[in-house]
């Protein structure tokens, strides 16, 4: 039995996600909470280098299985070297994007269905975040937010593609009510923060096993 608190935040490119962890860690470092940030893809040194072939746009050719497969080893090993060593040790660990991102991304938007579910449960051994904030924006809202900057291969799929992903968050709130907390990204930033840290509070407040430093 895990000890920490894992916390995802989810949703699609250009919903604030990056904005909302570095408020959140911020936000548990000043109560004295020992946090651990990481992201994925990446996470350890070989996640790292998966992301680095992920990402790179020189890779239009890669199909979905393999990218779906990369993924999921990118996953097995940030499990296995960072995340669930920090939960056992009581850390709270925030990560930008996990499983969800895979069933979204290649399960609905590449169309690859049921396998991506299956292949990720395996990679992350059981080990599942315990809340996931799902930053909710539209296809077209995101597109507009990363307009001017330097994309990355997935930031290049046509809004099509997006429109499929936003399916699959849809569809992963409603199957997982209890985990996922879907959050307005048009909102202000200010706005969202306070809901993630109003839930994330209120999940402190009931475990006794997180480890504190105040």
């Amino acid at each position: 039995m895990k000890k920490g608190l894992f916390i995802s935040l989810e949703g699609p490119d250009g919903s604030g996600k990056s904005t909302q962890l570095q408020l959140l860690n911020a936000f548990l470092n000043k109560e004295g909470y020992d946090v651990v940030v990481t992201r994925e893809p990446g996470g350890t040194p070989i996640g790292e280098k998966i992301r680095g072939i992920l990402l790179d746009k020189d890779h239009a050719e890669m199909s979905g299985a393999t990218e779906m497969f990369l993924y999921a080893a990118s996953r097995a090993q940030h499990v296995s070297e960072m995340i669930k060593p920090a939960l056992d040790q009581g850390k709270i660990v925030i990560c930008d994007r996990f499983i969800d991102s895979s069933i979204a991304y290649q399960g609905f938007g590449r169309k690859l269905g049921e396998p991506v579910k299956i292949i990720n449960e395996f990679a992350v051994n059981r080990c599942m975040p315990d809340i996931t904030f799902l930053l909710k924006l539209s296809p077209e809202a995101g597109a507009f937010r990363i307009k001017t900057k330097n994309k990355d291969r997935l930031e290049c799929e046509l809004t099509d593609f997006y429109k499929e992903v936003s399916k699959g968050y849809d569809e992963l709130e409603k199957m997982y009510p209890g985990r996922v907390v879907g959050i307005d990204a048009a909102e202000s930033i200010e706005g969202v923060h306070s809901i993630i840290r109003s839930r994330v509070e209120t999940v402190l407040k009931g475990n006794y096993d997180i480890r504190r430093y105040k």
